[in-house]
């Protein structure tokens, strides 16, 4: 288990957090504020920040049992990210929620607190560290922070006899990260995915189909645009140059970087963008971009321009995750909670509001009655072949994190 020191983040990892929090996956976009997916950098800001407040050590609490009141206390405090959750008409009710509750007489403390992943590691990592209650029983985070967590021993491990859906259900892409072999401290609440997303008017004719055609091809010069996110531009990349991003060394790391710098020198890259590719690709400003697919779905219902393609060589699919606190008063209740999300109906009911990949198999004709598109929709239920063109980043050490994130700010001149 890996010992918490808090330390702080030299100039360029910190850079790379400021300029998620002002265009990455932390900022303002028409439909939400997503998650900030900076990986280490992120949370190596969020480290140093914890040293400067003075805050000690980690104790550790690895395997120290909690005490579970799900039983005299029917209730879960649960933390999430906005507009990550069903709502009704009237905006004002979670159907979802609702059910539960109804269902087994446990009612849920929905907060949406979670803005960004390094703010909300900042609020609870003094109660973590000090081995204390942080008041929540169920967050979700993404791989990055989820993974971290895990390291330092501050989240529970789940008891499989109460996720018996769970279980049976997660879709095979998601079940072995390498973070969490077998989810056994945490399960998807949602996929995030990255492919090419494109105008069909401002390409004129110009056929994209992979990361080399948005490299190399002059006549789209100008009008290419890359993720900030360096888990997704430099990922996408190694993918084209046949490499695996869960399993490279520094040497193809640098490859990658060496490439895109070669079509940033070039002018080939516009620019390096957080959630605002929206407005340039749907006014033809970019004619193709690396594009999340929850974005990509609400950008093709408005403009019947903006389509997408999955390069045969790949995607980069990251994910937003639920995990137990350590200390979690209600640990038993979370864990049926998580297990009736990957029921077959609360799923689809979660799929078809929010739009991200649904992490959980046998949703089809569930989502279907709800939305016959969204069903259809590869974005949302990938098919098996999609599926199997998922990639995930592998995880950093400290080291590795600080490193790359200094190149990578090098890079996008962050």
């Amino acid at each position: 288990m890996e010992q918490y020191e808090p330390d702080r983040p030299p100039p360029a990892p910190a850079a790379a957090a400021r300029r998620s929090l002002a265009t990455g996956r932390a900022s303002l976009t028409r439909r939400s504020l997503l998650r900030a997916a900076g990986g280490g950098t992120l949370a190596l800001g969020a480290l140093g920040t914890l040293s400067a407040c003075g805050i000690p050590p980690a104790k550790n609490t690895a395997g120290v049992p909690s005490d579970d009141h799900s039983d005299e206390e029917k209730r879960i405090a649960f933390s999430n990210w906005t507009e990550y959750m069903d709502v009704d008409d009237g905006e004002k009710r979670h159907p979802t929620l609702d059910a539960f509750t109804r269902r087994t007489g446990i009612r849920v403390e929905y907060t949406e607190d979670i803005n960004d992943n390094v703010e909300f590691f900042g609020r609870i990592k003094p109660q973590l560290a000090a081995g204390q209650d942080t008041g929540r029983d169920l967050i979700v985070v993404t791989d990055w922070l989820a993974a971290r967590l895990i390291r330092f021993g501050w989240v529970q491990k789940l008891d499989a006899s109460n996720l018996p859906h769970a279980y049976a259900n997660l879709s095979a892409q998601f079940r072995t990260p390498d973070w969490d072999p077998g989810r056994a401290y945490s399960y998807p609440w949602t996929g995030i995915s990255t492919v090419i997303a494109y105008n069909k008017k401002a390409l004129d004719g110009v056929e994209v189909r992979s990361v080399s055609d948005l490299l190399d091809n002059p006549k789209l010069k100008g009008r290419v645009g890359f993720l900030s996110e360096m888990r997704d531009s430099i990922g996408m990349t190694l993918l084209d140059m046949g490499k695996d991003p869960a399993d490279f060394s520094d040497d193809d790391f640098d490859a990658a970087v060496a490439r895109l710098q070669k079509a940033v020198d070039t002018g080939q890259i516009r620019r390096f963008t957080g959630n605002d590719y929206t407005s340039d690709l749907s006014r033809g400003d970019l004619a193709a971009c690396l594009a999340w697919a929850g974005d990509v779905v609400q950008l093709k219902a408005d403009s019947p321009e903006v389509d997408f393609v999955v390069p045969d060589s790949g995607y980069m699919t990251s994910t937003d995750n639920l995990l137990v606190p350590n200390r979690a008063r209600h640990k038993t209740n979370a864990e049926r909670l998580i297990d009736y999300y990957y029921e077959p109906g609360p799923a689809a009911q979660l799929a078809a509001y929010i739009n991200y990949v649904c992490p959980v198999d046998g949703v089809r004709t569930e989502l279907a009655k709800i939305d016959e598109a969204a069903a259809d929709n590869p974005l949302i239920l990938p098919d098996e072949a999609m599926a199997a063109r998922s990639r995930a980043f592998r995880s950093l050490s400290t080291k590795e994190e600080t490193a790359y994130e200094e190149k990578f700010a090098k890079l996008t001149g962050a």
